[in-house]
């Protein structure tokens, strides 16, 4: 499908990070970025991948993925239309650090190496990929700290919270329901199926959420905040 460069800024500007970015850099971006359609699977990158740009995704749903040593896969993050990612191989030089999947179609905006290089010189642009960068180690730190210090029930919570709000995105509005699955959920916190059921059973039984195939509906957010001792 083509668009229009005012569609595209207004549809990538409905994100928080990219909203925030000076409209000089935003068509900057745009200016250079080329559509890149998805099918249902296909990889964007793998984990050691030294090629590829910085992406966007206009529409359409990825995960952020990698493989422990036993084969089995840890999902890191789920990336909604709006968001921008690829930025730290460019950075540092060094190889892709996890797998990029399609979960539905998408089409992505793909910003070249050489012209990211280019916007870098920029002002605006390189203190928008600071503040970007900012927020990852945040969000890194956040889960290295939810693992080592909080339980599995306040976890749940937690991801939920998150996922409510876009994962990546981190939108001040959250929703009710999130489209996720109980086996996708559990990769994600790093337990078993089983372990997740538990707790979930007792968000359910307490009116906290309510489960429906293939999504949660959180019921009671303030009750699920508070659970996720952020209230």
């Amino acid at each position: 499908m083509a668009y229009s460069k005012t569609e595209l800024l207004r549809r990538m500007s409905l994100n928080p990070w990219f909203g925030a970015l000076p409209v000089a850099e935003r068509k900057a971006m745009l200016a250079v970025a080329v559509l890149q359609p998805l099918q249902v699977g296909d990889m964007v990158y793998r984990k050691g991948d030294v090629q590829g740009g910085f992406y966007g995704v206009l529409t359409g749903t990825l995960r952020v993925s990698t493989l422990g040593e036993d084969g089995r896969e840890g999902i890191l993050s789920v990336m909604e239309a709006g968001n921008w990612f690829g930025e730290t191989a460019l950075l540092d030089g060094q190889p892709r650090p996890h797998d990029v999947t399609a979960l539905e179609e998408a089409e992505l905006l793909v910003i070249p190496a050489a012209d990211f290089k280019r916007l870098m010189q920029r002002n605006g642009f390189a203190h928008g990929i600071t503040a970007l960068l900012c927020t990852r180690v945040r969000n890194l730190f956040g889960l290295v700290e939810d693992t080592m210090l909080r339980s599995t029930r306040t976890r749940v919570a937690r991801r939920l919270i998150a996922l409510s709000r876009g994962d990546t995105t981190m939108a001040l509005q959250a929703r009710a329901k999130v489209q996720v699955s109980h086996e996708e959920l559990a990769m994600m916190l790093g337990v078993t199926r089983q372990t997740l059921a538990k707790e979930l059973k007792y968000f359910v039984r307490n009116g906290v959420l309510a489960l429906g195939y293939g999504r949660i509906d959180i019921v009671a957010p303030d009750a699920l905040m508070r659970e996720g001792a952020l209230a």
